[in-house]
Parts: structure tokens; sequence; C-alpha cells
């Protein structure tokens, strides 16, 4: 199938990339398996206009919108192979169809890395969650622990007493000194050193976590910086330029949302250093109006 754009990752980032294509009366196949990183969280929040609509909701209204611009497809499938051609790129899904694009959009997300903590996956995108922006505000005066995974989480615990008390839990490998350690406690962050070895609770909600010397602590919200895994095998098959961010290793990007590669453009959590459903949707726009561009002025 020969079209102008192919997009690989139907999420905020993704659909919003389409949008843009879409009404700039391009051809667009957007690929995807359904599996977004928000598929944890029950709402999203701090999107604006969105305020509180799940991932799902806001994923179908986006869809029912795009189904009516007759340059729209959307396939459920996962890319697993791609080709840089004269002229394009050509991308085998799983189900053995090829696509044959002029452009190629990367949208498909990250895979979070979460600490090997028994009941971490049962809470999160709950009540363990990694932005206070997003979810922050529904956890308001309650007591609040980030749990350490490098010295960045010094900085998480240092925002969170605006959302309640706070507990920074060191593990016992990492100690904020100094500056740092006199800001912590300005912002009146407990600090607990010895490892938490359970999270306690039901139904997602978090309600105590359990240490290593047998004491439970209570705590309805727990803070965790995951590790990205940046799980698209075409990043590898198209050799993009990655860079260090404070999640992990992101595509590296210029201001267009183009990667290394000429015509590959990566929006969403794999080019963004702070994530959130705004600034997927915000990338995915720039991403979408950029490959339109380079159709028109770069063939």
């Amino acid at each position: 199938m020969d079209i102008d754009v192919l997009i690989v990752g139907g999420s905020f980032a993704g659909l919003s990339a389409a949008m843009q294509l879409v009404r700039g009366r391009r051809k667009v196949v957007v690929l995807d398996t359904n599996q977004p990183r928000n598929r944890f969280a029950r709402a999203s929040h701090g999107v604006f206009g969105l305020d509180g609509k799940s991932p799902a909701e806001i994923r179908a209204t986006a869809l029912s919108q795009l189904a009516l611009y007759p340059g729209f497809q959307l396939v459920e499938d996962a890319a697993v192979g791609v080709e840089k051609l004269r002229g394009g790129f050509e991308v085998a899904a799983e189900s053995d169809a090829v696509y044959r694009a002029k452009k190629l959009i990367l949208a498909s997300g990250i895979t979070d890395q979460l600490p090997d903590l028994p009941g971490v996956k049962e809470f999160w995108g709950k009540s363990v969650i990694h932005c206070p922006y997003c979810h922050g505000y529904e956890l308001s005066d309650r007591p609040l622990g980030v749990f350490a995974t490098s010295e960045l989480s010094f900085h998480q615990a240092a925002m969170i007493p605006d959302w309640g008390a706070t507990t920074l839990f060191t593990q016992g490998q990492f100690n904020p000194e100094g500056e740092v350690l006199g800001h912590l406690i300005d912002r009146g962050v407990v600090l607990e050193e010895t490892p938490i070895t359970n999270l306690l609770g039901a139904k997602g909600q978090l309600q105590a976590v359990l240490l290593a010397d047998g004491r439970e602590i209570p705590l309805e919200g727990l803070y965790v910086s995951p590790k990205a895994m940046l799980a698209s095998p075409l990043i590898r098959m198209l050799d993009l330029a990655l860079e260090d961010s404070l999640v992990g290793s992101i595509v590296k990007v210029d201001a267009f949302k183009e990667s290394s590669v000429n015509g590959v453009f990566v929006a969403g959590d794999l080019s963004n250093p702070m994530q959130s459903g705004t600034f997927a949707i915000a990338s995915g726009t720039m991403a979408g109006v950029a490959a339109h561009r380079s159709l028109i002025f770069n063939k």
C-alpha cells in the first residue's frame, strides 16, 4: 500500500499527528496495537479541555473525529520491520502486510521498567504514580512517599510536599547530603533509610508500605520514577541517534521532531524528555505539521 505518511502508534501523539496530516489532505495510515503506556490510569489529568477523561475515552473521541476524513485509516497491527528506500520507507507489519510511505512518524511510546518491588504493578497508574501534575491532585492531603531510584528522586521529593506530607524512602542506597538535604528538610520531607519490601492495600489503592525491619508506614500515594525502555524495533533498524534524558534514553530529534534520519519524525514519549498527555499531543502536532511541510518542500 502506497501512502503519504505512515504513523506507528495510535495514542495521543500519533493521533494528534494524524489530525494535522489528514486536514492537509494527505493519505495517512496509523498502525497501532492499542497497548498505550497510559492504559493503567483511570483518568488523564492536566490535559487542557479533557481533564478527568479516561485515556480510552480520549482515544475513542479522536478516532471518531479522524474517521470523518477520507485520508485516514487505522490498522490494528504491529510494525516489525522497516527499510529505507529511494524516496521513502517500506514498513512490514506483523500480519505480513507491507506499507510504502514517503514519510514515517514513530509515536509508539515507551515501556516503563518498574522497580522490582512486590505489589508495584497492582497499584501502578492508580496510587503508585510518576507524575504529580498528571495524578497528584487526586492524592492531595494524604500521606505520600517517594521511592528513590536515583539521585533525581531528591528533586521529586522536594516537589511532592505541595500535595501532601512526604516521606523519601532512600532504600538505603540514595542518601541526600549538603544543600540538597537542607532543602528537603526545609520542605518538610521525612527521610526513611530502611528499605520498602512490600506494598499493602487493595483494589489499586495503596494503604501502607512494609519495611525490612517489619514496620508498616501508612501511605496512600507513592511516587516512582521508572526507567524508559524503547521497545520499538524500528529505532534500531533505522539506526536513529539517541540521547540521555531524566527517564533514560530517548530518540534525538530537532525542533521539528525530525530524527537523525531524514523523513523520520518521532513524537510522544519516544522523544520527549518531559512526558505527559499534553506534551505528547503537542509533539504529535509538531511532527504532523513538520511531516506535511517536508512532503511539500523536501521531497
